[in-house]
């Protein structure tokens, strides 16, 4: 089971919260690299100088793209949810795809996207 950060991991990370870090140091001394899909990392980065915390976090993150199936993928969990959020989805779906617990101040949301598919969802504050 690995982990994959929501934006609110980033926000967190962005904001040099201590337990946050704490926790992203404990995951790479364990070789755990967690897994940041790039529509979360499209939502909160904006390329200020100001992000360099961020952009540590980013180094030490697997950045995953979407392909066309995951698009896809995502575009039909998205709409079995009645979700409008795809990025919420697209976090929902590789984390199922993958069985990551979930970083993410926003568990109430990921939980229904996973919950309208009948698919259990671990998600934890940063």
């Amino acid at each position: 089971m690995g982990v994959t950060y929501d934006a609110g991991a980033l926000v967190a990370a962005d904001r040099g919260e201590r337990r946050f870090w704490a926790r992203h140091r404990a995951l790479l001394s364990l070789r755990e690299v967690p897994t940041t899909p790039a529509p979360v990392v499209a939502q909160a980065w904006r390329g200020s100088s100001r992000q360099a915390l961020l952009a540590r976090l980013l180094v030490g993150s697997d950045i995953e793209p979407m392909n066309d199936d995951q698009a896809r993928a995502v575009g039909v969990l998205a709409g079995q949810a009645g979700a409008t959020d795809v990025v919420d989805a697209a976090v929902v779906e590789g984390a199922l795809r993958r069985h990551d617990i979930v970083i993410s101040s926003d568990p109430d949301d990921l939980k229904a996207i996973a919950d309208s598919v009948n698919r259990r969802l671990e998600v934890e504050r940063p």
